[in-house]
């Protein structure tokens, strides 16, 4: 290590320690909230969760219904391709990778389209619940409110009390 570097660490080292000790000495209050709870208790995340299953209940049973049929497909062949001509065989195999394909489409369709909305949807839910974090952190004169942490003593997590204000407000999934 070169000197000047070292002189510079050995002038950070006691700002550190001050601001250390300046931050224990002072009553600071720290919240939590755990987002994925709010996103899977709090009534405009359900309706929102319920809205998507709705709008994607026909198409998923739709996809449902064909890969029944692209199973028995699969087992009607394998049971009869002992007695079909290679050429019918080989057509019938076609046949099936070709259904295979489109279905697969499908279901990757499916899942981009499910994905987007439900992203659509939960974002207002998201904003919603970060308005209600900054109202109860400003009411309660929280410092900072954490969303993500390895552990968070039930003592200063706040995700009910934020639930609650979400479920109290009654407006739609998405506040609109």
């Amino acid at each position: 290590m070169t000197l000047p570097r070292m002189l510079r660490i050995l002038a950070v080292v006691p700002m550190l320690v001050a601001a250390q000790h300046a931050f224990a000495q002072s009553e600071t209050k720290i919240g939590f909230v755990n987002l994925d709870r709010i996103l899977r208790d709090a009534a405009p995340a359900q309706r929102a969760q319920k809205k998507i299953e709705a709008e994607f209940s026909k198409r998923d049973q739709e996809l449902a219904r064909i890969a029944e049929q692209l199973k028995k497909n699969q087992d009607t062949l394998e049971k009869n391709a002992m007695t079909m001509s290679e050429a019918d065989r080989r057509s019938r195999e076609r046949d099936l990778a070709e259904q295979s394909r489109e279905f697969q489409r499908k279901q990757r369709e499916f899942r981009e389209d499910l994905n987007q909305r439900r992203n659509e949807e939960l974002s207002g839910v998201l904003d919603r619940a970060n308005r209600a974090v900054r109202q109860i952190a400003e009411q309660e004169r929280f410092d900072l409110v954490l969303q993500e942490a390895v552990f968070a003593s039930p003592r200063i997590d706040v995700t009910d009390r934020v639930i609650k204000l979400l479920d109290d407000n009654k407006t739609g999934a998405t506040g609109k």
